[in-house]
């Protein structure tokens, strides 16, 4: 039988007795969450939401870093060079995780490669929304009116390659309809731009937009989930508009740089996976119209690669690019 000598039996019981201590203690100060948009914008608003009961159950505060820019590419680049010590974590989206790669010719970041995977937080459906002054008050009106006017409904989104974008070009591909897109700088300055009558009509978050249209500043037509969304049940989906199959969720969750940790990496997924289910953040996200998810990191993984061949065609077709 091995034995151990006692000098090396003491150094042993030393170095085991520091490692527990260390793994107990994280975190002992701020966690840092990078969310890749701007302070406002829904994915910003869902960080924020879940970094206070995050914070308050890890018993330290996260902090949230926005690094807005590039589709999110800015703010990805930086999560994937951060040191892999839990102390950095961030906010991965179906721009960041899938569509990006198939419209930026040279990605900054690896979205395969760069990041652990820590939990898929849920989506968020997309509401379309017109000018109160447009005659159309549902979507098969839109639709006709596009048909009559080709290139004259001015399509507003908050910027290029995001789910209203993409989520209008798959509208445009499935009604035989042309419709002039023009991208924004964020969601809010194309919100104040369709509420003044300088565009027409979008399709973005209702955690952007929903607000506006239940305060009758704008009117909604539908919105892009293959059911109802619980916040909006009086609004008919755009499937059931006569539109079917039509769906786009905007869904997120919570990434890490490579290299986290086996350990660390499952006490935030665990801990996501609690916050997601106290009364404060399912309140919070239900005033949003987002609708939690939470699960394995495998899973998350799952869901990224699931919505790929989907997104591909649609960019693919729309000729969507970015440099």
């Amino acid at each position: 039988m091995f034995k151990t000598r006692p000098l090396v039996r003491v150094c042993l019981y030393i170095l085991a007795s520091a490692a527990v201590p260390a793994l107990a203690a994280y975190p002992d100060h701020p966690i840092r969450m990078i969310v890749p948009y701007a302070p406002g914008s829904s994915p910003d608003n869902i960080c924020r939401a879940l970094g206070q009961e995050l914070g308050h159950a890890m018993g330290t505060s996260i902090v949230i870093d926005n690094r807005g820019g590039a589709s999110g590419s800015i703010g990805s680049e930086a999560i994937a060079k951060s040191a892999p010590d839990g102390y950095t974590i961030g906010y991965g989206n179906i721009g960041t995780l899938t569509t990006n790669r198939f419209m930026i010719s040279r990605m900054s970041y690896d979205p395969d490669h760069d990041f652990t995977m820590i939990a898929l937080l849920g989506a968020v459906q997309n509401i379309l929304a017109v000018n109160n002054n447009l005659p159309a008050r549902n979507v098969q009106e839109l639709i006709a009116l596009a048909k009559a006017k080709p290139g004259k409904l001015v399509m507003a989104s908050g910027g290029a390659g995001n789910t209203g974008h993409l989520g209008g070009e798959l509208f445009k591909s499935m009604t035989g309809t042309y419709m002039l897109h023009v991208p924004y700088k964020g969601s809010a300055a194309a919100i104040t731009d369709l509420i003044g009558g300088q565009a027409d009509l979008m399709f973005d978050n209702l955690s952007s937009v929903g607000s506006f249209v239940k305060s009758g500043k704008l009117r909604g037509l539908g919105v892009s989930g293959s059911t109802r969304s619980p916040s909006f049940p009086d609004v008919p989906t755009i499937a059931e508009s006569g539109v079917p199959g039509y769906e786009t969720l905007a869904w997120g969750g919570v990434i890490a740089p490579a290299g986290l940790p086996p350990e660390i990496a499952a006490r935030l997924n665990a801990e996501v996976n609690k916050a997601l289910k106290t009364a404060a953040l399912k309140a919070a996200y239900f005033n949003m119209g987002f609708e939690p998810a939470g699960g394995t990191p495998a899973e998350f993984t799952n869901y990224v690669h699931k919505e790929m061949p989907k997104w591909q065609a649609v960019i693919k077709r729309s000729g969507a690019k970015m440099e």
